[in-house]
């Protein structure tokens, strides 16, 4: 069995900066296939730790550009998905002999003011015996600094772009990888294969962009057969997980003697988050797991600092992720750069390939932009007007600026749109989430707490879709397992790209930290029985959205 299709640029990659750039792309009129070789977010872009933060200790490297970007992109983000990222407050207990009162003042005047501020309150310093953040803290610890950052659903942030870019006519295939491409003159021929069957897919693409995260120089190297300009420095970062260690909703950032940070977060209500390392990695990234040493570093960071002790055996769940950053000569694996850089091979009359190295979750609408207008530029695409608002445009500019297309190409608008354009389940009334979790339970009463404010989180506007016209929670189908439904497992499959326990246990939601081995086996189980009902349609054709 075997397909071909046709489309302007092929993405390759499913995490957060294809899953963007997808966006993007399909937005302005262009037709995208994205391919992913796993599930959406299946590594890197599911492995963070899950903030929108401008990188306050980049500033000690005076990367005063990227964390002015970053802080830029943290404002646009918080209004675009107000559901799945929200602002939080992060305490960072003074210890005199790490840094200087004075210089973490400075790093906070220049994080309150290196971009415009709306959304969030500054800094400010606090005595930790009057605050409620100093009393889970060790004795010692007198007082400390308070800023703004922002937490982001990170593995639903990739799904949700995906979802818009589909909305728009983009093909998603995640399961689906790249076996090779060459260019055929002003053509990349690529050929997929999807997983679940084997079938052989052929794209004949005008452009492709290599999005693939820890794997862009392999993917280079052995499916592209192409030299490339930078190298991917492949670092590992690891968190660790337990039960809950204070009851506040503030999260904490510890200063440790060797210079990094380790964070301390409130997760998923009763537990709590704590990482990250920084570990120069080699290997497979898909088989990358946490260490010994990385877990005893994570214990001894959070007992310098806190009354309650913790070791290995407190961790309820741990994971790791590999971090694409760009090669620097002689930098430390903490202190390479975040940035990201895009690399343009277009030689005149061939097809053209974009390589993307480097990055971080803040700044990939700003990344997919960039990206998306060299690639346009490259296409010699153009169009009458810019994109505007979430619906409609795409078709109006394709209709009536096909004619100045080069043959065979959909036409894109000259500038971006995203900057203000909410995500799936993101048109929030004033952004107001606390509004509208108290009308959803206002008109679901027989929702429970819990699983009213999780779904809301998880769909915002769009929760609807799952509820659907239940009345009672008996009308959602059976619980699968816990706080899991019929009702979003079939959401989730026919709109989210699900197929496995862990897609929805892990990424999806986070329900694996409530999930027994028995209920997990369920969830398997009634997967099995419900896809094998749908056998893989043929892979639907982009379209200009």
């Amino acid at each position: 069995m075997s397909e071909t299709k046709d489309c302007d640029l092929l993405v390759v990659g499913g995490g957060i900066n294809g899953a963007g750039i997808a966006r993007d792309a399909a937005g302005r009129g262009l037709s995208v296939v994205l391919c992913e070789q796993h599930d959406l977010a299946a590594h890197t872009s599911s492995s963070s730790s899950k903030l929108i933060h401008g990188g306050l200790r980049y500033l000690e490297y005076y990367e005063f550009g990227l964390v002015r970007k970053a802080l830029q992109e943290r404002e646009l983000l918080l209004r675009a998905a107000p559901h799945i990222i929200w602002p939080m407050r992060f305490v960072m207990p003074h210890r005199p002999h790490l840094r200087p009162a004075w210089l973490i003042r400075t790093g906070l005047f220049l994080y309150d003011h290196l971009a415009r501020r709306e959304l969030l309150p500054g800094s400010e310093s606090i005595t930790m015996a009057r605050h409620p953040a100093g009393a889970p803290l060790d004795a010692s610890i007198k007082r400390g600094f308070v800023y703004s950052d922002g937490w982001v659903d990170d593995a639903r942030l990739v799904v949700l772009n995906a979802m818009d870019a589909a909305e728009r006519g983009a093909a998603i295939l995640p399961r689906t990888r790249l076996e090779g491409a060459r260019r055929d003159g002003d053509r990349w021929l690529a050929r997929l294969r999807r997983a679940d069957d084997g079938a052989e897919i052929t794209v004949r693409a005008r452009g492709l962009v290599n999005a693939a995260g820890p794997w862009a120089g392999s993917l280079l190297e052995h499916q592209l057969r192409r030299p490339a300009a930078n190298r991917v420095r492949l670092v590992k970062g690891s968190h660790i997980v337990t039960r809950r260690l204070f009851d506040h909703d503030h999260a904490y950032i510890l200063q440790n003697p060797d210079k990094r940070i380790v964070f301390v977060i409130p997760y998923e209500r009763d537990f709590t988050l704590i990482g990250t390392t920084d570990v120069e990695y080699e290997g497979d990234p898909a088989q990358v797991g946490i260490s010994a040493a990385e877990t005893d570093y994570l214990c001894r960071a959070v007992n310098a600092n806190f009354r309650q002790q913790i070791s290995p055996a407190d961790v309820v769940w741990s994971y790791a992720g590999v971090r694409p950053l760009l090669e620097q000569e002689g930098a430390s694996a903490s202190a390479v750069t975040r940035d990201y850089q895009l690399e343009l091979d277009a030689p005149a009359g061939a097809a053209p390939l974009l390589n993307i190295f480097g990055g971080k979750i803040t700044t990939y609408r700003k990344l997919a932009e960039e990206a998306t207008d060299r690639m346009a530029a490259a296409l010699g695409v153009a169009g009458s007007a810019a994109a505007q608002g979430r619906t409609g445009s795409g078709v109006a500019i394709g209709q009536a600026a096909a004619a100045d297309a080069p043959a065979g190409a959909s036409v894109a608008a000259r500038s971006g749109w995203t900057a203000t354009a909410p995500l799936p389940g993101g048109d929030l009334p004033g952004a107001d989430f606390g509004a509208f979790l108290a009308r959803l339970r206002r008109d679901h009463p027989w929702l429970p707490e819990r699983m009213a404010l999780r779904l809301a989180h998880s769909y915002g506007s769009r929760v609807t879709r799952v509820l659907g016209d239940a009345r009672c929670l008996d009308d959602l189908g059976a619980e699968i397992s816990p706080g899991l439904r019929e009702a979003e497992l079939r959401h989730l499959t026919a709109e989210e790209w699900a197929r496995t326990a862990d897609d929805i246990l892990w990424r999806r939601s986070k329900l694996g930290l409530h999930a027994t081995p028995a209920s997990k086996a369920a969830l398997e189980d009634w997967l099995a029985r419900h896809l094998s009902s749908q056998p893989p349609s043929p892979m639907p054709a982009p379209q200009p959205a």
